[in-house]
């Protein structure tokens, strides 16, 4: 039997390659709004980021997604992955 690929991804703060499940999706789409995309099939550009403290703190202040996605980052969208990175952690 032939073994299923996994997908990966690189994460845009310290650039390691991980399992695209293990990752955060962040989506630009064609209007130029930014979210977070939980199933990770939402249509548009998107950037990777590690479901941990260090590396969104690292991007915020690298302005890291900003780059990767090309576009102005609202701090909205920071505020929700940060509230999803606390709640994985406290698990």
């Amino acid at each position: 039997m032939k073994k299923k690929k996994i997908p990966m991804r690189k994460c845009v703060a310290c650039g390691e390659n991980k399992a695209k499940k293990e990752l955060i999706r962040i989506v630009k789409n064609k209007e130029g709004n930014v979210d977070v995309d939980l199933t990770g099939k939402m249509n548009g550009r998107g950037a990777y980021i590690c479901s941990n403290s260090s590396c969104l703190e690292k991007t915020i202040k690298k302005k890291q997604l900003s780059k990767a996605l090309d576009v102005e980052i609202p701090t909205e969208v920071f505020h929700k992955l940060d509230k999803m990175i606390n709640s994985n952690n406290e698990q």
